[in-house]
């Protein structure tokens, strides 16, 4: 009888491997070696194979401890340990069905997948062999296995075919330094580019940046960010519409209302266009270009062409170069030239060609001005070269005048009290006196004093000349307000530029555009 039955039995593996070799032939499901039980349920039409399953099906290859086979939908259901092998990918998962007709599969349990370059971990997983993709949606990590490379997210959507990841909800990634956290990423593997939708955090050890949108390269570490961008840097912070970012070297360039903030220094910028070269020490901001000064008093503005950031080997900026139509403003002093460099934390100005600086009644002019500021305030100005200053009397009705080869000057409260003239020293003024009027006293100008000179120096008060030291005997002539003669009104090369002293930060800028 035992002997009868195996009989039997063996009959029926050979019409059952038999009927599975026509199967294969219609695209269907054939067994590899390894198959310890086969059982067939004609009610229900189920084919149920036990025991380190081994068999393929269109075109991909399928272990498990279990399975069981619906011949008609063409539906495989697999069981413990199960693995899927087509070309260069891997699937693993506790438990799996697949469709034969749409070609889809459902993976449950300790979900992997894996080609010769990353792998895919989650718990639940879809997989479309047709188009070659794998979904998850709950929770998920991809990591590269040929480097220090992972992404994290709640859906993730992964296709081998053509190298293309889709993220979305809480998606992190990170390789080596740098980190990157989104609402939504594409990522082009072969390529190395990740495409950002959503708020996006970008960090690597020296750098923060915040946008809305853009691309970046994590193979060469550069990238295009776009919709409120900021860049933050351990020394400096950035806003702007768009960047261009290289992380070696550290160059950036950001365009479109770019606003910029030096940290220890109180320094604000504004610009349409910011360009920084870490690597070699190069920023400069142009177009609309304004550096803001923030003190306690009063802020100064500094305006040019284009504006160029100093800094030293910590990152700090400490110095600022204007290069044409250079234009200066605080509510104490006013300047403009055609070039100016600035070292802020000493508050030393020089200004270069045709420079001119106004201190309340006061106008310097020269070839070259070197000013010293502090908080805003003129404290001296050396003007080198056909150097000139002029001081308003009466509304302009008469002018104080100064001229030599150099001027050096001291003020007090944005004042002139104190003038050297050094070289060829020339001075016109109208020296006043004060008549009682009764109870009260009036000043009254007795005429125009001329006094020519090797050197002089003068002290003023208000503008108006009170002292007069002679280093050798000057050559001088003194006027009634009566007799005054007009080729004596003026030194030489006289010029009162009161139209072009700024009057705010906005007309700086508007002047020029």
């Amino acid at each position: 009888m035992l002997l009868q039955n195996k009989f039997k039995y063996a009959l029926f593996l050979g019409a059952f491997f038999l009927k599975l070799m026509v199967f294969s032939q219609n695209n269907a499901l054939q067994l590899l070696p390894g198959t310890e039980k086969i059982i067939f349920n004609k009610k229900d039409g189920i084919h149920r194979l036990i025991g380190t399953v081994n068999f393929t099906y269109q075109g991909n290859t399928m272990y498990c401890d279990s399975a069981h086979y619906q011949e008609q939908k063409k539906i495989v259901h697999a069981y413990g340990n199960v693995q899927i092998k087509k070309n260069d990918i891997n699937l693993f998962c506790d438990s799996l069905r697949y469709n034969g007709n749409n070609k889809f599969a459902k993976l449950w349990g300790h979900v992997r997948i894996r080609d010769n370059e990353y792998k895919l971990a989650s718990d639940s997983l879809d997989y479309d062999a047709k188009s070659g993709r794998a979904t998850y949606r709950n929770n998920g990590k991809i990591e590269s296995i040929v480097s220090n490379e992972m992404i994290t997210s709640k859906y993730g959507y992964f296709y081998p075919n053509i190298g293309s990841f889709f993220f979305s909800g809480k998606v992190k990634y990170r390789k080596n330094d740098l980190t990157m956290t989104t609402d939504t990423l594409q990522f082009a593997y072969e390529k190395q580019i990740t495409q950002f939708f959503g708020p996006t955090v970008i960090k690597n050890d020296s750098i923060t940046i915040k946008c809305d949108r853009g691309w970046y390269n994590v193979k060469t570490e550069e990238g295009k960010l776009m919709q409120r961008v900021s860049i933050l840097q351990k020394q400096r912070e950035i806003f702007c519409d768009t960047a261009f970012y290289k992380a070696k070297p550290e160059v950036f360039t950001a365009r479109g209302h770019v606003n910029a903030r030096e940290k220890e220094k109180e320094l604000y910028l504004r610009s349409d266009v910011f360009h920084s070269n870490q690597g070699k020490r190069i920023t400069y901001i142009t177009g609309h270009a304004l550096a803001i000064q923030m003190n306690k008093g009063d802020s100064l503005f500094l305006h040019a062409d284009t504006l160029s950031l100093y800094d030293d080997s910590l990152g700090n900026t400490n110095a600022l170069k204007g290069n044409h139509h250079v234009r200066i403003f605080s509510e104490s002093i006013q300047c403009l030239s055609d070039s100016a460099y600035y070292d802020y934390p000493n508050g030393k100005l020089s200004l270069f060609y045709d420079p001119v600086i106004w201190a309340k009644n006061t106008q310097l002019k020269g070839d070259t001005i070197l000013a010293f500021i502090k908080d805003s305030v003129l404290t001296s100005a050396f003007v080198l070269g056909n150097a000139s200053a002029l001081m308003e009397l009466d509304s302009g009705k008469y002018y104080n005048q100064l001229s030599g080869r150099k001027i050096v000057s001291n003020f007090s409260n944005n004042e002139m009290k104190r003038a050297d003239i050094q070289g060829n020293a020339w001075t016109i003024f109208y020296p006043i006196q004060e008549e009682k009027n009764d109870s009260l006293f009036i000043k009254k100008r007795m005429g125009l004093n001329r006094l020519y000179a090797s050197d002089l120096r003068l002290y003023l008060d208000s503008g108006e000349i009170v002292g007069v030291t002679y280093f050798d005997e000057p050559d001088g002539i003194f006027y009634p307000m009566d007799q005054i003669k007009e080729e004596e009104r003026f030194i030489q090369g006289f010029s009162w530029k009161y139209a072009l002293r700024p009057k705010s930060p906005q007309s700086m800028i508007q002047k020029n555009n």
